[in-house]
C-alpha cells in the first residue's frame, strides 16, 4: 500500500484542518525526507501561531508598557477561548474560531491605534469620533514629506490591517484544531493555568510593574466601551453649556468699550506648553529668550503679564484649542468642534466684528483647504497660505515661516495708512512637529516674497537627522519656539505702537517625545500693551510681570478666558 494512503488512514489527521500528520513520537511519521520536512513546518506554523495570538492577547495599549515583562504573564481570555473552543463540536468550533480571530485582530488593531494615540495625543483612540483625524494624519505626512510617502503609508496601513485579521484568524483557526485533537491535556493545562491566574489575581502578583493574572482584551474593550459612554455625556454637558451665554445678546455698542480704538492682536503660538519654561533641556533656551523679550518689550515701552491656560488637547487639535479659547466652552473632540462651529455661539473674535468698532482679519498660514469657520469666527478677511504672497519652500509641516506671516500682515493690513482699527487671529506655525528643517531669523527688510529662505531651508536640518535622537528632538523644538516667540516680540517692537495690544499663547504641549508625558496640559499667555490702562483693568487677575510666567503663576482653564477678557474690556452681561 502506498504511503500516502497509510497515512491518511490515521485517525488524528482528520480533526483538524492544517495541522498535518504526525506520529506518536512526534518526528511526522514517514520515512523520506519529504515527510520529515512537512510535520516540521507545520510545528514551526503552530508555535508562530501561539506566539501571535498570546502577543495579542497581551500587547500593551502603551508604547510605555510595551517591555519583555509584559508578555510574561497569565492572559484569562486565552483560557476562557481554550475552553470554548475545546468543548464545541467540530463545525461550530471552526466558526467561533473564525469570530475569535477577527475579534482579536481588531482589538490588536486597537491597541496599535491606542499605541499611537498615547504617542501623540496623550490619550486612548476614540473609535466613535477620532476616524475622521485619519484624514488630517494622511494630510500631515504629505504636507511634511510628499504625496507619494502618503500614498505609501496609506498603502502600508492597508496591509498591516488586512494582514492582521487575516493572520490572526489563521492562526486561531489552527490552535482550535491542536487543542481539540489533545483535549485531555488541554483542560489539564487550563486547570492549572486557571488556578494560578486567580491566585495571582489574589496576590497582586506583579512582574515589571504588570499583574500576572492579565486581563488585558478584556480591559480594553471595558475602557473603550466606557470611552463611548463619556463621548456621549460629553456632548450633552456641552450642549447644556452652550445654551449660556452671559454675552450673547449683549449690545454692540457695550461690547469691549475699553479697547475702542485699539489694534488686538490674538496670536497662537503652535506646540507651546508649559514644558518649555520649565523642562531642563528646553528652558534655558526659552526662559533666556523671554526674559531677554520682556526687556525689550519694556524698553520700547510696553509693559505684559503672564499666566497659564489648561489646554482641552495634547500634542495636537490646535482647533479644539482655538475654539474653546474663542468660545468660552470646553471643546475636546471633533464632534463639540463640528456643533459649536456651525452654531450662532458668540465668539471672542467675531464679538470685536459685532461692534463693527474693527476690521477683523485672519492670518492662517495653516490653512490650505476652504475654511467655512472663518465666517463663524466672525472675520473679514481669511489669509491663508495661498493669499499671503509667500514665494518660498516649505519648512518640515510648515507651509511659511513664521516672520515671513507678521510680515506679510504689516504689509497686507497692519502697515496700511488710514485705515480702521484692526482685530486679527494669528496662527504661528515653525513650531510645528516635526521641528525640521527650521528657518532663521533675519532682517525684516530681508523678507520680501520668502523666496530668501531656500537657501535657509538647505542649509538646515534634516528630518531623519533630528528624530533619531530625543535629546535632539527636543532641542530643535525649542529652538522652533525661541524662533517664533522672539520673532513675534520683535514684530511688537518694531511695528507696535501705542495703540497695540498683543495676547499671545501657546495651543497645547508638544508630543509626549517631548514632554515626557509630564507638565500637564498647561500653556503659557501673555498679554502685553503700550497703553498702562489696558493692563490695569486685569490687575485683579493676580497675573504675573513679563511674558514668562513662573512656576506659581495662576492658572486657568482655557474655556475661562472669553468672559474674562469680555468682562474686563467694558462688556456688559446680560440675563
Amino acid at each position: 500500500m502506498p504511503l500516502f494512503t497509510h497515512s491518511r488512514q490515521r485517525p488524528d489527521t482528520t480533526t483538524s484542518a492544517g495541522d498535518g500528520p504526525s506520529a506518536p513520537d512526534g518526528t511526522g511519521g514517514g520515512g523520506g525526507d519529504r515527510w520529515f520536512r512537512r510535520p516540521a513546518v507545520a510545528r514551526v506554523l503552530t508555535v508562530l501561531s501561539a506566539l501571535l495570538v498570546l502577543t495579542a492577547l497581551l500587547l500593551p495599549d502603551n508604547l510605555d508598557r510595551l517591555t519583555p515583562g509584559a508578555f510574561g504573564r497569565i492572559p484569562v481570555e486565552g483560557l476562557l477561548a481554550a475552553v470554548v473552543l475545546v468543548v464545541l463540536p467540530p463545525r461550530p468550533r471552526r466558526v467561533a474560531a473564525i469570530l475569535f480571530g477577527i475579534g482579536l485582530g481588531l482589538l490588536t488593531l486597537l491597541n496599535f491605534l491606542d499605541m499611537g494615540f498615547y504617542s501623540n495625543f496623550d490619550r486612548p483612540f476614540d473609535i466613535r469620533l477620532d476616524w475622521v483625524l485619519f484624514d488630517d494624519g494622511e494630510a500631515f505626512v504629505r504636507d511634511s514629506v510628499g504625496g507619494a510617502a502618503a500614498i505609501g503609508a496609506v498603502i502600508g496601513v492597508v496591509v498591516l490591517v488586512v494582514a492582521v485579521l487575516v493572520l490572526m484568524t489563521l492562526a486561531v483557526v489552527r490552535l482550535s484544531g491542536l487543542l481539540a485533537r489533545h483535549r485531555g491535556v488541554t483542560f489539564r493545562t487550563t486547570a492549572v493555568l486557571g488556578t494560578a491566574w486567580i491566585a495571582c489575581a489574589a496576590l497582586g502578583a506583579q512582574i515589571a510593574g504588570a499583574p500576572v493574572a492579565a486581563r488585558n482584551a478584556a480591559a480594553l474593550v471595558d475602557h473603550h466601551a466606557r470611552l463611548v459612554g463619556e463621548s456621549w455625556r460629553d456632548q450633552r454637558e456641552l450642549s447644556r453649556a452652550a445654551a449660556v451665554d452671559h454675552f450673547a445678546d449683549t449690545p454692540p455698542d457695550q461690547l469691549l468699550t475699553a479697547l475702542r480704538g485699539k489694534d488686538v492682536i490674538f496670536a497662537f503660538v503652535e506646540s507651546y506648553g508649559r514644558n518649555a519654561l520649565e523642562e531642563p533641556q528646553t528652558s534655558a533656551e526659552v526662559g533666556a529668550m523671554l526674559t531677554d523679550g520682556t526687556e525689550k518689550l519694556r524698553k520700547a515701552g510696553f509693559s505684559s503679564r503672564s499666566a497659564f491656560l489648561t489646554s482641552p488637547t495634547y500634542g495636537g487639535g490646535s482647533w479644539l484649542a482655538h475654539s474653546t479659547f474663542n468660545t468660552g466652552l470646553w471643546i475636546k473632540n471633533q464632534q463639540g468642534y463640528d456643533s459649536i462651529t456651525t452654531s450662532d455661539r458668540m465668539s471672542l473674535t467675531s464679538a470685536f466684528k459685532r461692534t463693527d468698532a474693527w476690521r477683523t482679519v485672519g492670518i492662517m498660514p495653516g490653512v490650505t483647504q476652504s475654511w467655512p469657520e472663518g465666517k463663524f469666527y466672525g472675520l473679514d478677511h481669511v489669509y491663508d497660505s495661498d493669499h499671503l504672497g509667500y514665494q518660498g519652500p516649505k519648512f518640515g509641516w510648515s507651509p511659511i515661516p513664521d516672520q515671513y506671516s507678521l510680515s506679510a500682515f504689516e504689509r497686507l493690513e497692519h502697515g496700511k495708512k488710514d485705515r480702521e482699527p484692526l482685530m486679527a487671529e494669528i496662527i504661528l506655525v515653525s513650531s510645528h512637529n516635526p521641528w525640521a528643517p527650521l528657518p532663521k531669523t533675519i532682517g525684516w527688510d530681508q523678507v520680501g516674497d520668502g523666496s530668501v529662505y531656500e537657501g535657509i531651508k538647505t542649509e538646515g536640518k534634516t528630518r531623519a537627522e533630528v528624530w533619531k535622537d530625543p535629546k535632539q528632538v527636543r532641542a530643535e523644538y525649542a529652538h522652533s519656539v525661541e524662533y517664533t516667540v522672539s520673532n513675534l516680540v520683535d514684530y511688537v517692537v518694531k511695528y507696535g505702537d501705542k495703540n497695540t495690544v498683543l495676547v499671545f499663547l501657546g495651543d497645547h504641549q508638544p508630543v509626549p517625545a517631548v514632554t515626557h508625558n509630564a507638565f500637564g496640559r498647561d500653556v503659557p499667555i501673555a498679554l502685553v500693551a503700550h497703553d498702562p490702562k489696558v493692563l490695569d483693568r486685569i490687575s485683579g487677575w493676580g497675573w504675573q510681570d513679563g511674558i514668562e510666567p513662573g512656576p506659581d503663576a495662576p492658572v486657568w482653564r482655557m474655556d475661562q478666558f472669553r468672559d474674562r477678557f469680555l468682562t474686563a474690556y467694558g462688556s456688559t452681561p446680560t440675563p
